[in-house]
């Protein structure tokens, strides 16, 4: 095969989307942090999923339009730093085939070494060691082949060859792959999908999962059931999607499936069970999902998590037929606005009382797509507007966001929670753009964050042992302790952050903890440090029991 045309192409993208899809756990599970957000392959999976349906509805043999839909489809469905990335390398791919009817091998390898140039110029400060080097080696190997090979397929089996050579090196390139035992998620990701397209070159099958796979085919269908059951938003009565999966552990609880079952269903509705000898996969409904979590891990280690809201998603999950009802009012059109991304209904509330204009639903387990941000900011109706990701891996997301909006935009690139609150005290309505970026962004620079977790693994990180279950203290983004007392892990958290120069300490408490424990962990705080002004809010967050912010 010396050439192939936009039919074939599109034909390789839908396997390597399936590959990726089918393999996402997987992909997921190798996240460094033990942290209960493991979710490159989630973000990986739904944003190359976005192109596939894109190239799907606009699929002919020029391959240099059938490219254009896929770069347009993940472009709006990429969701956080693996997925932006993942849709700039075909951002650039299809920006070199844009005028071409078919490719052959060096057409091919060029189109793939000048998307990796668009996707390093993307990221800020690229990392070596990560999906970047992995694209950047297969292309150069892919260059390097079709000097001399003409055939398509045998140049894309040595480009899978030396992307997993490149995913083995990534340790070599980043020690914390290395200390932890892992190869990078983003590159194990990618070369799932280059093994994708091999297999359509080749006219093979990839093998199935049938766990995973039988379990999604009744998550749709029980997904398809709900929705006869409720056609407005404020119907749903459990919010949030909630799956999971549960390795089983010897001197856990040992699990019985209808057991399981019957206590599960008091947390919700929708529930599906599926389980073998090893694992059992979950999905259910629920308005608490950190107490469904909190309960699947009696019986072993939760290797995935994914937690959707739903009210959000509710026209997505309805389906296209529903968003071509009578289109509503134009919303009324705001000078201004600041549109934000934070997880829990008092989060929520906090952030609009400190003058948000819209919060999206997301974070940990949940990152937005660049076409939810972009959604949200036009519900708003603004002329001009600031985006606050409030996490590392919306902040490329949100930038893309801000690229295809079409009005004035900017994005203050906060990390955590508590600088996201800070840079929204420093906004001002009467101030440019630009200058309110900069104003935000320095207001944000001084605050110190700290969140307490749980670990979903075994692991070690910069000498900290981590047992699976415990309660973690990160400060700045460093896991200082684990231990198997939340209450140690607040307080030992606190002693970190807190020093002479600290004036206001913010403690937002998660769904899994009561208004007393919080206001204790507080009392402690006003004990062991004098002059300080202490603000205690029920944010409502899964999965962090604490969010705190010092200034």
């Amino acid at each position: 095969m010396k050439s192939i045309n936009g039919i074939q192409f599109a034909d390789m993208v839908k396997m390597g989307a399936h590959h990726l899809f089918q393999n996402a756990d997987y992909v997921d599970a190798l996240n460094v942090f033990p942290v209960p957000d493991g979710d490159t392959g989630t973000n990986m999976n739904l944003s190359m999923t976005s192109g596939a349906k894109e190239i799907a509805a606009h699929t002919v043999e020029h391959i240099g339009k059938t490219a254009q839909a896929l770069s347009k489809g993940l472009l709006m469905g990429a969701r956080g730093n693996s997925g932006v990335i993942l849709s700039q390398l075909f951002r650039g791919f299809g920006k070199s085939v844009e005028q071409l009817s078919t490719v052959d091998t060096k057409q091919f390898a060029q189109a793939l070494n000048y998307g990796v140039e668009t996707a390093y110029k993307a990221v800020m400060k690229p990392v070596e060691g990560t999906i970047l080097t992995v694209a950047k080696d297969s292309a150069k190997k892919a260059v390097d082949v079709s000097k001399t090979e003409e055939d398509i397929c045998l140049l894309m089996e040595k480009i899978v060859i030396e992307a997993k050579a490149s995913l083995n090196r990534t340790p070599d390139l980043l020690p914390v792959l290395k200390e932890v035992g892992v190869v990078d998620s983003g590159g194990q990701g990618l070369v799932f999908v280059y093994e994708g397209f091999l297999a359509s070159l080749k006219g093979e099958a990839l093998p199935e999962k049938t766990v995973s796979s039988s379990m999604d085919d009744l998550v749709s269908a029980e997904h398809h059931k709900n929705v006869q059951s409720f056609m407005d938003t404020a119907d749903i009565e459990f919010g949030f999607c909630t799956e999971f999966m549960v390795r089983f552990e010897e001197g856990k609880k040992v699990f019985d499936e209808t057991a399981f079952r019957n206590d599960l269903s008091a947390y919700g509705d929708s529930l599906l069970v599926i389980s073998d000898d090893e694992i059992a996969k979950i999905h259910i409904h629920s308005e608490t999902p950190g107490e469904v979590l909190t309960y699947g891990q009696q019986y072993g280690d939760l290797i995935k998590i994914k937690i959707e809201n739903m009210r959000q998603q509710h026209t997505e999950i309805v389906g296209e037929g529903y968003t071509k009802e009578a289109p509503t009012k134009k919303a009324q059109v705001h000078p201004y606005a600041v549109v934000t991304v934070a997880m829990g209904e008092g989060i929520s509330e906090l952030l609009k009382s400190l003058g948000a204009s819209a919060v999206i639903e997301g974070g940990q387990t949940m990152n937005p797509s660049t076409e939810d941000i972009v959604k949200a900011i036009e519900a708003v109706g603004a002329e001009r507007v600031l985006i606050l990701p409030n996490n590392k891996n919306i902040i490329m997301a949100a930038e893309q966001a801000a690229e295809v909006l079409g009005i004035e935009a900017a994005v203050v690139p906060t990390k955590t929670l508590p600088q996201g609150m800070a840079a929204i005290l420093a906004f001002n309505a009467q101030a440019t753009v630009e200058e309110n970026k900069k104003n935000m962004t320095e207001a944000f620079a001084h605050v110190k964050t700290g969140q307490v977790t749980f670990a979903v693994r075994d692991t070690s990180i910069d000498g900290v042992e981590i047992k699976k279950d415990d309660f973690m203290a990160i400060a700045e983004g460093k896991i200082i302790l684990s231990t198997p007392s939340r209450e140690e892990a607040a307080t030992k958290l606190a002693q970190s952050l807190i020093d002479e120069n600290a004036e206001i300490v913010t403690i937002i408490y998660g769904e899994d903890v009561s208004k007393e424990e919080a206001s204790n962990f507080a009392a402690f705080i006003e004990e062991q440090f004098e002059d300080l002004e202490i603000e205690l809010y029920n944010g409502k967050q899964p999965l962090y029991p604490y969010i705190l912010s010092v200034e």
